[in-house]
């Protein structure tokens, strides 16, 4: 099962209604008594008042936004299930199946400082992203396999083009996903965050590779198409040395047990990300640097859309950025955009399918606040980045 939303952390999310009552937010505003007595020792009393004033100020008047802002992403909420029923009885979705305004901006004014010293606070603890390394490591400890990594990077691009074409994804497609996600240089070991020209850069999420796959997109996949993969590579094996045949068996032992683990839990997102979040899970993620079941990952993540679409009826191909939009949000929101007329497009705000935590922390749909918009940023980043060399390099490999 797909996810539903913009693929980040926290974006899976349902929206939160921050609503605070006025009367809530004014009485928020009167200090712990502990806080009085150090702010009296340390800061004149007109400063305090002014403090107090200031603080009271804007409470009342984030408590005013978020209820504006809630109820404006309780009616997307509303609207996304009113197209869902929609959809389940084959009925044309119209412009009203839209909120049409954009999301409230909060412009009131900024929490004060205080004029009293704050106490030291302990340093918040960063959540732990596994880097290629942990899966390496989970790999070994938990399934006694290594990933067999290519030579050269054209050597993984090589075997990723054959598995793309072979399974009917185009170069355009293939080249142009790749040319996004990655920047046009990436390699099948990239992970979201990193950067080698950036010294001291950290992993923002477990996303890797050509199609930065996340380690619950690992999951998923193995569980959905692990039987297929295995297949795929018991059908090689059979054309190997005694040599290489050991260690194809090998390989597709290890994978079996991936398979049956990643089974065990139920096909949902949540259970998949779960799942992804254990050492067990890096394991299975470890797998997207395989020179054999690499390819079979990056491919199907972007196939199962193309899939997606066409069992609802959309028979014409994607383009790359239709197909980028279902990668990034799931194929459901996803096929939302892609099927919408280039007139309605222009005119519905991108809010229409994010939840608030995902919309908020994400600069370019605000930016770009319409489907139209988003859209063409998107294929004009995938006009400059595919004249990179690792996109032309991906291009001549098909």
């Amino acid at each position: 099962m797909l996810p539903q939303a913009i693929r980040h952390p926290g974006y899976v999310a349902l929206a939160l209604l921050l609503i605070a009552p006025q009367a809530a937010a004014v009485e928020a505003a009167t200090l712990p008594r502990a806080a009085a007595d150090a702010m009296a020792q340390s800061a004149s009393p007109q400063a305090i008042a002014e403090y107090r004033r200031k603080l009271k100020e804007y409470l009342e008047a984030r408590a005013a936004f978020d209820q504006e802002a809630g109820a404006y992403w309780t009616s997307i909420a509303e609207k996304r299930r009113g197209r869902s029923a929609k959809r389940r009885e084959r009925q044309t979705i119209a412009l009203d199946d839209y909120v049409l305004t954009q999301p409230p901006v909060y412009a009131g004014p900024r929490r004060p400082v205080s004029p009293a010293p704050e106490e030291p606070r302990e340093p918040r603890e960063r959540k732990r992203i596994p880097v290629v390394a942990d899966l390496l490591k989970a790999a070994a400890e938990h399934f006694q396999f290594a990933p067999q990594r290519p030579a050269g990077e054209l050597e993984f691009k090589r075997a990723y083009a054959r598995v793309a074409s072979a399974a009917g994804l185009t170069r355009e497609q293939a080249v142009r996903v790749y040319s996004f996600e990655t920047g046009g240089t990436g390699n099948h070991d990239m992970q979201s965050g990193l950067s080698a020209s950036r010294p001291g850069s950290r992993a923002i999420s477990t996303a890797i590779g050509y199609n930065q796959l996340l380690t619950s997109n690992s999951v998923e996949l193995i569980a959905e198409q692990g039987q297929e993969f295995v297949k795929a590579l018991t059908a090689k094996a059979a054309q190997l040395s005694a040599t290489q045949r050991q260690a194809m068996d090998h390989k597709i032992a290890a994978l079996k047990r991936m398979v049956a683990l990643a089974r065990s839990v139920p096909d949902e997102w949540a259970a998949h990300e779960k799942l992804g979040n254990t050492p067990q899970g890096w394991a299975i993620h470890a797998m997207v640097l395989d020179i054999d079941v690499g390819p079979l990952l990056q491919t199907h993540k972007l196939l199962t859309s193309v899939i997606f679409a066409r069992a609802k009826g959309f028979m014409r191909p994607l383009t790359a950025a239709e197909l980028e939009m279902m990668n990034l949000t799931g194929d459901g929101t996803g096929l939302d955009m892609v099927t919408m007329p280039q007139a309605m497009r222009q005119q519905v705000p991108t809010s229409n399918f994010f939840q608030r935590s995902g919309y908020e922390r994400n600069p370019v749909a605000i930016r770009n606040n319409t489907v139209a918009k988003l859209l063409a940023v998107t294929d004009s980043r995938m006009d400059s980045n595919s004249n990179l060399p690792g996109a032309k390099e991906l291009a001549v490999s098909f």
